[in-house]
């Protein structure tokens, strides 16, 4: 009998002390603030306005998710959470940036590995226009050696004639 009336005392003390926790939560719930909502607002685009911020678009369809923003966040959610909510119900438009998965991380690779690419290509060319120059001043020398040959077999055949 004595184990029950301890089970049934420890049992109310959890309750109250679960009643007195939702109460307190609930009385320090402070109001969310149009700059807390515009923050997240900022970081979201409108998927029907092309490159316009949600917290700027004067559409309705707009002002209706400020409105959620505002119920998302006076739940408790984070920005990140609300991020990753718009983007699962509109698509990834709606982020600033694609996030870093599947094709588009060929968003973050190919800019730099065109640069790194263009600036070989370029450094190639600009190898392969300096070779023929120095192909034609071998070519010089060479013309250079020949005529001067030329000119001592044409000297050779004067002698011998004449």
């Amino acid at each position: 009998m004595r184990k029950k009336g301890l089970y049934a005392v420890l049992l109310g003390l959890v309750i109250l002390g679960f009643l007195q926790v939702s109460n307190a939560s609930a009385q320090d719930k402070t109001p969310v603030t149009d700059d807390q909502i515009n923050e997240v607002a900022r970081q979201l685009y409108c998927p029907v306005c092309e490159n316009i911020s949600l917290d700027v678009c004067p559409t309705q369809a707009c002002a209706q998710w400020r409105d959620l923003i505002r119920e998302k966040l006076e739940a408790g959610w984070t920005t990140e959470q609300i991020k990753a909510y718009f983007a699962a119900q509109y698509g990834d438009r709606v982020l600033p940036e694609p996030p870093k998965r599947g094709m588009n991380w060929l968003v973050y690779i190919l800019p730099p590995a065109m640069i790194i690419g263009g600036a070989f290509l370029l450094g190639w060319i600009i190898k392969g226009l300096r070779a023929p120059q120095s192909a034609a001043a071998a070519t010089e020398s060479s013309t250079v050696e020949k005529d001067s040959y030329l000119t001592r077999v044409e000297e050779e055949l004067k002698k011998r004639k004449g």
